[in-house]
């Protein structure tokens, strides 16, 4: 459709895109490297819970790396969440 008015055309919002098919995610998800699969796991980290020895952990309290050719989810150290020393007066 050609703008005569020089308007841009408005998109459609995502919520109201077709949801992408199983199979269009499996093929995105294979063009994916390591470090954006990792990126990815920290983003739906927010909605995971991981139960350990009984025990809820939030996901996002673990940090991702990658390792070789594997992403490795972490406990962070105890050094990570050190506070900032106030100022002396």
């Amino acid at each position: 459709m050609i703008n005569i008015f020089g308007k841009k055309a408005k998109s459609v919002p995502q919520s109201y895109r077709p949801v992408l098919e199983a199979k269009e995610v499996i093929e995105l998800f294979s063009r994916l490297t390591l470090h954006h699969q990792a990126a990815l796991l920290r983003l739906i980290s927010r909605n995971l819970v991981i139960h350990i020895n009984d025990e809820p952990h939030m996901g996002y309290d673990f940090d991702y790396e990658v390792e070789g050719a594997v992403v490795i989810a972490r406990e962070p150290e105890e050094e990570d969440y050190e506070l900032p020393e106030s100022p002396q007066d």
